[in-house]
């Protein structure tokens, strides 16, 4: 169980009294680790009466040229900043570095909170 609500103790290392338990607004999940592959969708409640459509599994990116955005067919990934080990499990997150069927392109969306791959080429 993650909680994301105010920390137990203060700036000094004191601790805070608990004033109230956890609300369930404030528990977090966790990462949706979007993988290439057959497409995979699952649908979120979260706060506010809204729903998240989180990739599971993905294998089509919207990527952005200098003029156009097409859509393309991913076939790898290159580079992941954000762990190491996602590049040898083809996971897909921000700032990753994909081979696509237009060429490497870098992911500017979060396709564990949008359900979707957006890319911007890369000048090679």
């Amino acid at each position: 169980m993650q909680d994301q609500g105010r920390s137990t103790r203060k700036r000094t290392g004191g601790r805070l009294k608990n004033v109230r338990k956890r609300r369930k607004d404030e528990l977090g999940r966790l990462p949706t680790e979007t993988q290439v592959g057959e497409p995979r969708f699952r649908t979120v409640d979260v706060r506010g009466n809204d729903t998240k459509t989180r990739a599971l599994a993905t294998d089509v990116a919207s990527v952005n040229t200098d003029d156009e955005t097409v859509s393309a067919d991913i076939e790898d990934v290159v580079e992941n900043d954000a762990n190491p080990n996602y590049v040898r499990r083809n996971i897909i997150t921000k700032g990753a570095v994909i081979a696509t069927s237009e060429g490497e392109a870098r992911v500017t969306s979060r396709p564990g909170q949008t359900g979707q791959v957006n890319a911007v080429l890369l000048d090679n």
